[in-house]
């Protein structure tokens, strides 16, 4: 007698979609050597298949560019998205990538292929029962959590220690303190009463955003080396590979990259020039989960590892998925449009156990915002 194992079909057809954008203000005040974070344009994809089952992906701008991508969804992206297979991530995205060749690579475009990566990956957790972290490889149930809201660069040297003390209080593995003052000095005042405060046992990490020449990083990984700093952040323009290969060959402290990476390619380049040591890929900049995990196994591949940047919400699924996580950013951007909050215990941030992405959105709250 043969025992006959029947696969379940499930018709994942997408018979509807639709886009929008919704504006949420900051949480607090966030400015760093070149920019203020002024609100965050949220654009949403719903799409549903022909089983019922429902999406729901998101991406996000700092405050420009929103209506761009709600654009080139609405008419470009959505209706090529009608009769696609939701289950089948990867022939979604390579069918929406190829109708915008003449736009990829860049920002918008990446932009709005990650709000309907992200719903398809959605539909697609729902439609098999499983949570987002366990679909795309189920790594580990948590993460380290690592703190930037106390570390902004309008902060005085008072707020920035009392910030350190609070979030190793609460049990966080680490800080993360902006840099590009005038002077090399000023970053480096700061940074060491927040060391002498927080101790040796605390992780530190610098952030400049993009502010600095290679020879002036080069000058104050110098200085931070002293400080036992977890990792120099984006010190130069993303574009600058050879300046990051110069100055990651000339300091003791790690070269984190990756927030201002559009493609898969862009990582390869780094990886391969030895000009990136943590990997910072945002899941809504590369184009979606679906390039998220191929960079993130690329870096693997490495031996680097993986810190991605902002979307806490979501990259906590996306982090106890793969194997060469190092941690996750805290900073809550979604607690006005949601019904639950990231789960921490002991430092550590767990992955959301629900079928889909993991975010209870209160949908009522999110069509409150609704600007476009």
């Amino acid at each position: 007698m043969t025992d006959t194992f029947a696969i379940p079909t499930v018709d994942g057809t997408i018979v509807s979609a639709e886009a929008w954008l919704s504006d949420l203000e900051v949480e607090t005040v966030r400015t760093d050597a070149m920019q203020s974070f002024l609100k965050q344009e949220t654009v949403f994809v719903r799409l549903r298949t022909a089983d019922g089952i429902e999406g729901l992906g998101y991406s996000y701008t700092i405050g420009t560019g929103g209506r761009a991508v709600l654009s080139l969804l609405r008419e470009t992206l959505l209706p090529a998205l009608l009769g696609l297979d939701a289950n089948r991530p990867e022939h979604v995205w390579r069918a929406l990538h190829s109708t915008t060749r003449a736009t990829t690579v860049g920002v918008i475009t990446s932009l709005a292929l990650a709000a309907v990566d992200t719903a398809v990956w959605d539909a697609r957790c729902r439609a098999a029962g499983l949570p987002l972290w366990v679909a795309a490889g189920g790594a580990e149930p948590s993460i380290p959590l690592y703190d930037t809201e106390g570390g902004w660069l309008h902060f005085d040297t008072d707020e920035l220690v009392a910030q350190a003390l609070e979030s190793q209080r609460r049990g966080l593995g680490g800080v993360k303190v902006k840099v590009g003052k005038p002077r090399a000095r000023e970053d480096f005042e700061r940074l060491a009463a927040v060391r002498a405060a927080v101790g040796d046992t605390m992780d530190i990490m610098v952030d400049a955003n993009q502010s600095l020449t290679a020879a002036e990083a080069i000058r104050r990984a110098a200085l931070f080396e002293q400080l036992d700093i977890f990792w120099f952040e984006e010190p130069l323009p993303a574009d600058d590979i050879a300046g990051h290969r110069r100055l990651a060959a000339s300091t003791r402290v790690p070269v984190a990259v990756g927030e201002s990476m559009y493609s898969v390619g862009q990582f390869r380049e780094y990886l391969q020039s030895q000009a990136a040591s943590i990997v910072q890929v945002d899941v809504a900049r590369i184009g979606g989960i679906t390039p998220w995990l191929k960079v993130a196994h690329l870096a693997e591949a490495f031996n680097v590892a993986v810190a991605p940047h902002f979307l806490m919400e979501l990259h906590v699924s996306l982090c106890c998925a793969v194997p060469n996580a190092l941690y996750l950013e805290h900073i809550p951007q979604l607690r006005a449009v949601t019904r639950s909050e990231l789960v921490v215990e002991a430092g550590r941030a767990l992955a959301p156990s629900a079928p889909g992405l993991g975010i209870e959105w209160d949908l009522d709250a999110v069509d409150d915002l609704r600007v476009a």
